[in-house]
Formats: structure tokens, sequence, C-alpha cells
């Protein structure tokens, strides 16, 4: 990709519990690359926490400074990039993602519920903990969906299976987009 904007070289998305800062840790490790979280990059620039953030400034607050947050990273971060679970309701940070490498770590109910924990301090979670997953396990389902160029199932797997699943179907996304660009080139020369 010589001569090409910077851009992530994955972008993980998927609801609180599927993994993608763990998955995302291990792939960076793998090829060597940053792992750039956009939760934090929140919390940075606020100086606050996310739940902090819900409190004192509402939901609306923190969905505006996580929309800078992801478009920041998605034109300056070239490594692994790990979404917050609801960056992507959010219409104008969809169309950004539409010329990325989205993998979209699926969870079920039953283990978001689990890997989360019923004494969560997420703010969208306040109250009976399983039912407010599930609504937003349902209500975002359709919008990951929508955004992943793959979905890789983390459901009572290992991190270190989902990160390399998620590996293999990246570099061979990569590969397909190198012979593509191959091919767009050589039609070039023989025109």
């Amino acid at each position: 990709m010589s001569g090409a904007a910077t851009r992530p070289r994955v972008v993980l998305v998927g609801p609180m519990g599927s993994g993608k800062t763990t998955v995302g840790r291990i792939l960076a490790e793998a090829w060597g690359v940053g792992l750039r979280d956009t939760d934090h990059d929140v919390e940075a620039a606020a100086g606050r926490t996310i739940s902090d953030i819900f409190v004192d400034d509402g939901e609306q607050a923190f969905r505006a400074l996580e929309r800078k947050a992801v478009a920041d990273a998605l034109a300056a971060h070239d490594g692994v990039l790990a979404l917050g679970g609801g960056a992507v309701l959010d219409p104008e940070t969809r169309d950004l993602l539409r010329e990325q490498r989205v993998v979209f770590l699926h969870v079920g109910l039953s283990d978001s519920v689990k890997r989360v924990g019923l004494g969560s301090a997420r703010p969208l979670l306040l109250g009976n903990v399983r039912a407010r997953v599930k609504a937003l396990l349902d209500e975002r389902l359709p919008v990951y969906r929508e955004v992943a160029t793959v979905t890789v199932d983390t459901d009572g797997r290992p991190a270190e299976d989902v990160a390399r699943d998620v590996r293999e179907a990246v570099e061979r996304l990569e590969r397909d987009e190198h012979d593509e660009h191959d091919q767009h080139h050589e039609a070039q020369e023989d025109a």
C-alpha cells in the first residue's frame, strides 16, 4: 500500500465482552504493530472515565467525543484499532468504516454476560445487567453485521484462537487487495 493514506491494519468491532481489547493485544503483538482503543482515547482526551462522562455530561456528549476519537484513529493509526461497543451506531463512523478492514467479534448473550460480569460498572448496564446486555445486542447486531468485512465467533473460544482466525482473515483480505491492485496496474499498462 505504498503511497496510500494511513489506515489501521484491522478495525475490531463488537459488543462489550466480545474480546476486542484482548484479541487486539494478541494481534498487535503478532504483527509487531500498535494497539489503539478508542475508549481509552476518549478517556485521555476528556481526562475522565467513560462512566464519569456519561453521568456528568450524558450519552450524547460521550458519543460526540467517541465520533472524533474514531475519526482521528482511522486517519492516523496503522496498527490494530479496537472501537467502543457503541461506536458503530454513529452514521458518520459507519461511513468511515466502509473503506476499512472491519472484523466483527460476535459474542452471544451468555458469554457476553459472563465476560462483562453482573457487577459491572459500565454506564449502559445499570439495572438488570442480563436484560440490558440482551437489549444492546439486539439493537446493535444488525449494525455490526452491516459494517463488518469479516465476522469471527468468540463464544466459548480462547482469545488466542479468535486472534488466529482474525489474523488469517485479515491476511487473506490483504492478499486479495494486493492481487486486485496488481491486476489493476497491469490493465493500466496494457491500455
